[in-house]
């Protein structure tokens, strides 16, 4: 991963691990049901952002450094990666 996604991811996790502490503050202290669900909806869509910029780098630059390599079974091997990892992500 390179730095600038690992500084962005990481800052984007911290303020992740935040909303986390607040939902389960939220919970503690009893709150309303349709509230704790709003925060968990934008949990996961902070998680989703998270898991786009981490597959973004990992196209722009391990698939395409396959490519660029010219070996034809580093690209399957990557384009397999690829695929089985997108098939996880949408389950």
């Amino acid at each position: 991963m390179h730095d600038t996604t690992k500084r962005s991811v990481s800052n984007r996790l911290k303020r992740i691990e935040g909303q986390v502490g607040g939902l389960r503050r939220m919970v503690e202290a009893n709150r309303y049901c349709v509230d704790v669900l709003t925060q968990i909806s934008a949990i996961r869509a902070a998680l989703h952002k998270v898991e786009a910029e981490v597959l973004g780098d990992h196209v722009s630059h391990c698939v395409a450094g396959a490519f660029a390599s010219g070996d034809p079974m580093d690209q399957r091997q990557k384009v397999q990666e690829l695929v089985d990892t997108i098939g996880r992500m949408t389950r």
